[in-house]
C-alpha cells in the first residue's frame, strides 16, 4: 500500500537526517550496490517495529566506529521499484521489511531480517548491528 508522501516523510527523515542516501529507483539501487567498499542498506517500513526498533537501532549503530563507509535506504510499500531491485540483489534472502543488509564490494555479507528486529528493543537491534559491523568492517 502506498501511503501519502507527507505521512512517510518523517519516517524517511529518521534515516536521511543522519546521512542515509535515499535510493528511489532501481537504477539508483544498482549504482549504489555496485560501488566498491562497505555499505549498509536499510529496507525501511511504516510498521511499528520499524518505528520502535529498526530505525532507532540503526541510528544508534551508525555511531559505531566500525560503521560502513556508505549508508542508504529504500522504503517498502513506497519505493516499489527500488525495493524490488534491492531484494533481487540479496541472493536467496527472503523479502523482509524492515531489514538491514550489510554489503562489501557489492556483495551481501550479513543480513538482519524482520525476525531479528520485531519483539526486540532498539538497543538489542543496535547491539546486533554493531556486532555485524565489527565482524565485517573492523578497521585495522
Amino acid at each position: 500500500m502506498n501511503y501519502p508522501p507527507e505521512m512517510v516523510r518523517p519516517m524517511r527523515e529518521e534515516l536521511t537526517t543522519i546521512g542515509a542516501k535515499e535510493l528511489l529507483t532501481a537504477e539508483a539501487v544498482d549504482q549504489w550496490i555496485d560501488e566498491k567498499g562497505t555499505g549498509v542498506l536499510v529496507i525501511n517500513s511504516i510498521c511499528g517495529c520499524a518505528a520502535g526498533m529498526a530505525r532507532p537501532g540503526v541510528r544508534m549503530a551508525m555511531q559505531s566506529q566500525n560503521r560502513p563507509a556508505r549508508f542508504a535506504t529504500v522504503f517498502a510499500g513506497q519505493d516499489l521499484e527500488a525495493v524490488a531491485k534491492a531484494r533481487s540483489r540479496f541472493g536467496n534472502i527472503p523479502p523482509s521489511s524492515p531489514s538491514v543488509a550489510l554489503l562489501k564490494d557489492g556483495v551481501v555479507v550479513d543480513f538482519l531480517p524482520r525476525q531479528g528486529i520485531e519483539r526486540r528493543s532498539a538497543e538489542q537491534v543496535r547491539d546486533d548491528l554493531v556486532a555485524m559491523f565489527d565482524k565485517h568492517f573492523a578497521k585495522g
